[in-house]
């Protein structure tokens, strides 16, 4: 577990996984590090939320996987408002997002306009990259709960998550159907846990009986 990548580093057009200790090293060092662990854009220790704020932090992210080029207008409109086929309405909109993420990013970088989109500028040519988690595959959410070892009950996966508990089921349903997760007991007793690693038991990951019980 303690060598297994915590998240992966996207950044100029490549990505390579990070342990703990690098991701820890990422967020203190100069880099403008758009967080899509957390949704948050940080450097050397400060950091700005943006987990309200979904569009604001899609821009962000799209800006910084193009780093150090410029995104098009049409690669912004399509991950930011799901646009196919833009019109003046999404481009109203986009001029509009772009102006509160300059000041929502304001000491942090600048965001450019560029011929054909905009680009994002950090200060002093410093670098930038994205945290990204290790996945980004369907319920990818709930194997990341999932993924310290530990058995978590349906209702618990719901309320963490801040969904249904019949939306957290289907994907539960869907994960164990595909192998990555498996249920432990049943009817209001069942939990749910990430497969054992290779070579250990699955009894030595379940908590013993007390006397007596």
């Amino acid at each position: 577990m303690l060598t297994t990548p915590a998240a992966r580093l996207v950044a100029r057009g490549s990505e390579k996984p990070l342990l703990l200790d690098d991701v820890e090293a990422l967020l203190g060092s100069k880099t403008l590090v758009i967080d899509a662990c957390r949704h948050a854009v940080s450097r050397a220790g400060r950091s700005i939320a943006l987990d309200t704020r979904p569009v604001l932090f899609t821009l962000a992210r799209t800006l910084a996987e193009a780093f150090p080029g410029g995104a098009s207008r049409e690669a912004l409109l399509a991950r930011a408002f799901r646009a196919r086929h833009a019109d003046e309405s999404h481009r109203a909109r986009l001029r509009v997002e772009i102006g509160r993420l300059r000041k929502t990013l304001r000491g942090f970088a600048a965001i450019e306009a560029t011929p054909d989109g905009f680009a994002l500028k950090p200060p002093r040519g410093r670098d930038v990259a994205v945290l990204a988690p290790p996945s980004e595959e369907a319920h990818g959410t709930v194997l990341a709960l999932l993924a310290d070892g530990e058995a978590w009950s349906s209702s618990a996966l719901a309320l963490a998550l801040g969904a249904s508990q019949r939306t957290v089921q289907r994907a539960l349903d869907e994960l164990a159907a595909a192998g990555k997760v498996q249920p432990v007991g049943h009817g209001r007793a069942r939990r749910w846990m990430a497969p054992p690693l290779p070579g250990f038991p699955t009894s030595l990951l379940l908590t013993a009986a007390l006397p007596g019980g």
